[in-house]
């Protein structure tokens, strides 16, 4: 696997918020870490059929449906287009695996330090930044320092509903807090926020390399969620997804680990709960 080149020097002022957000867009949608990490570590292609069976959780359709919009994104590639064709990971899929450790650190050290399959981190730490103008706030606070919320609203350049239904959002992910609980108190970013300079700096690297014709898909509508389990995705597929992984308690962090390693069997009772619930 290539070593990409060192991200440049950082810093919050120096974020290009739409790369960023247009970057993690393309990350974040349910299942592709898994997908992504799943390829890497087997190092060879694979069919659908194959990566639906190390992944019991995920219906064969979906996992059908997952690969071939990473396919038309740029993430894998087939070598040709007859069907059945495996898939492996493109160059840019590839350079995916530093994104992904940069992320399982930024969350294991401030936001889920308890043990998890570092696909299902990676995924959550993606699920909480990849809202649209989250990174452009993230940056307002860390440059301007303590603001209040009309402030936020002016810097970012969005009506109130939309700013106060965002920082909540920021709230319950863990990355904003309030100075103290009255009313009207300024927002300042938490540690977990303040931490984000390696994560921008390496996501930013990244965006560079994405295909000019890319554009994500249209920012679905904010939601004013409150997280209740740390691990889980916020957002309306977070109930599947938490009963998905609670189905499928044997599949360990060290699956998705960098190192190539045997590929762990699957107990036939994880299989066998699965596979009613292929419906995802």
């Amino acid at each position: 696997m290539p070593t990409p080149a060192q991200p440049p020097a950082f810093s919050f002022a120096s974020i290009d918020a739409q790369h960023v957000e247009d970057a993690l867009a393309l990350m974040g949608p349910n299942w592709t870490t898994w997908m992504v990490m799943t390829l890497a570590q087997e190092r060879s292609p694979l069919r659908v059929r194959d990566a639906a069976a190390r992944l019991p959780f995920i219906s064969e359709q979906y996992v059908g449906r997952r690969l071939a919009t990473m396919h038309s994104n740029g993430l894998v590639v087939r070598a040709d287009e007859r069907r059945g064709a495996p898939y492996r990971l493109s160059a840019l899929g590839e350079s995916l695996i530093p994104v992904y450790r940069t992320l399982a650190d930024w969350s294991r050290a401030y936001l889920s330090p308890g043990a998890m399959a570092e696909a299902e981190r990676v995924e959550d730490a993606v699920q909480r930044l990849r809202l649209r103008h989250t990174t452009a706030m993230v940056q307002a606070l860390d440059v301007n320092g303590p603001m209040r919320f009309v402030h936020v609203a002016e810097q970012t350049g969005l009506d109130y509903s939309h700013t106060q239904q965002r920082l909540l959002r920021l709230q319950a992910d863990g990355l904003v807090t309030r100075t103290d609980p009255r009313h009207g108190a300024p927002y300042v970013l938490t540690d977990a926020g303040r931490a984000l300079g390696p994560v921008y700096a390496v996501v930013g690297h990244w965006s560079a390399a994405l295909p000019t014709q890319w554009a994500p898909p249209p920012p679905a509508p904010v939601a004013a969620a409150q997280r209740t389990h740390p691990s889980v995705p916020l957002g309306a597929d977070g109930a599947r997804t938490a009963a998905a992984l609670r189905r499928s308690t044997a599949v360990p962090a060290s699956l998705f680990s960098h190192a190539p390693q045997p590929q762990p069997r699957v107990p036939s009772y994880v299989t066998a709960q699965s596979t009613p619930g292929r419906s995802r």
